[in-house]
């Protein structure tokens, strides 16, 4: 995917200061762990099979779903990230790896968390995403999406001191909904609420069932 290289060297020099800057946010983020809990919750009653945080960062997110009592490990495109997600968070498995091209078996997940992680994806390619997340849940499993909503704009921060900068997509809720129906899932819930730049948005969506699959 052409945006990776680019990604992974902004998350490689920011890794440090970016692990100090999201833990007062996620505390104060009320409703967006109130999706995480729900999304916990289906997966325990759907009998608790394992979950993945998709680019995990620093582990705040896998640690809180770990906290909520599901099995979860991380990936993260950044190996700084990933270095200090295993540092913080010893008990957890973290892994780096891309989104698109995950190292897990076939529906072998309960669930997936990919929280403020797929904007960084041009909206064209989110398909390539989302068929990499049906292959590796289980049928009937659970998604759960974070995102900055917008009309599908880029917006480029500015460059820090070694000339790298950072690219994301501000997502229309819609539109991804629409995506997700198309790669089998359906749409459960919805969340748009403030944001400081921008509104946050939550989406969580459930793969087809067995039956479903078989057709």
């Amino acid at each position: 995917m052409p945006t990776l290289p680019a990604t992974r060297a902004y998350y490689d020099t920011v890794a440090e200061d970016y692990a100090e800057r999201v833990k007062l946010p996620f505390a104060q983020d009320v409703l967006g762990r109130a999706m995480l809990g729900a999304f916990a919750e289906e997966v325990r009653t759907d009998g608790g099979l394992p979950v993945a945080d998709l680019g995990c960062g620093p582990g705040h997110v896998a640690a809180h779903l770990a906290g909520l009592g599901l099995s979860v490990s991380g990936v993260d495109l950044s190996s700084r990230m990933v270095d200090i997600a295993r540092r913080g968070h010893p008990g957890l498995r973290f892994e780096v790896g891309s989104m698109d091209a995950l190292g897990y078996p076939d529906g072998g997940l309960g669930g997936i968390v990919a929280w403020w992680s797929i904007l960084h994806t041009p909206p064209d390619l989110l398909p390539r995403l989302f068929a990499e997340f049906r292959r590796v849940l289980t049928p009937g499993g659970r998604l759960l999406l974070g995102f900055h909503a917008g009309d599908g704009e880029a917006y480029t921060g500015q460059k820090r001191d070694n000339g790298v900068a950072y690219s994301i997509h501000l997502l229309d809720p819609a539109r991804v909904g629409a995506q997700l129906e198309q790669a089998g899932f359906t749409v459960t819930a919805q969340l748009i609420g403030e944001g400081e730049k921008w509104p946050q948005a939550c989406v969580l969506a459930r793969g087809a069932d067995r039956a479903a699959s078989k057709e």
